[in-house]
């Protein structure tokens, strides 16, 4: 098997075992034998279990600031348009992103915490503006994070049931 589709592999399978089990309650001899491989084949591929998650988690990172830096550079987006966007992006990752929120010390010890919250600050300033009431900041918070956990909450739904109800209640949030 070729590097790169053995690289995929330890990804997904990885994945699957943290996503079901957590990142700590997964061993890399796991992994390996999942894979029927040997451990020192996996470290050839990663050479941690940090480095591992950090490949699973950084192409989410990658699409989630493309995400921002184009409604950023856009300045005119309507709320709901950024909205829908957002949600998209969550449910898209919605198995990685459950990971994440589970997984919160993980993500902090590998530094990716503070983008995921510095990611919703810049949204939430986009959506009410930076010097806004608390009130209005608040809104913006129960909006992120409600449309975010219904991504979660209702993973087995599709997204085209799920998400005008959730936009729908995160504009409500945001008292539009």
């Amino acid at each position: 098997m070729a590097r790169g589709k053995t690289r995929e592999r330890i990804q997904q399978v990885a994945r699957e075992l943290f996503i079901a089990q957590g990142v700590q309650r997964t061993s890399l001899q796991e992994i390996a034998d999942r894979l029927g491989i040997t451990k020192p084949a996996l470290y050839y591929h990663f050479a941690s279990r940090e480095e591992l998650v950090r490949s699973i988690i950084v192409p989410l990172i990658e699409e989630g600031r493309a995400f921002l830096e184009e409604a950023t550079a856009r300045g005119d987006m309507e709320p709901r348009a950024l909205l829908e966007g957002y949600f998209d992006f969550h449910y898209r990752h919605r198995d990685i992103m459950m990971l994440a929120v589970r997984e919160m010390t993980t993500l902090n010890d590998l530094g990716l915490l503070e983008i995921v919250t510095g990611w919703r600050e810049r949204l939430g300033e986009m959506l009410v503006g930076a010097d806004a009431p608390l009130a209005a900041q608040v809104g913006a918070v129960v909006a992120l994070g409600g449309l975010a956990d219904c991504t979660w909450t209702f993973a087995d739904l599709p997204a085209e049931l799920v998400r005008p109800p959730a936009v729908d209640s995160a504009m409500a949030a945001l008292g539009l």
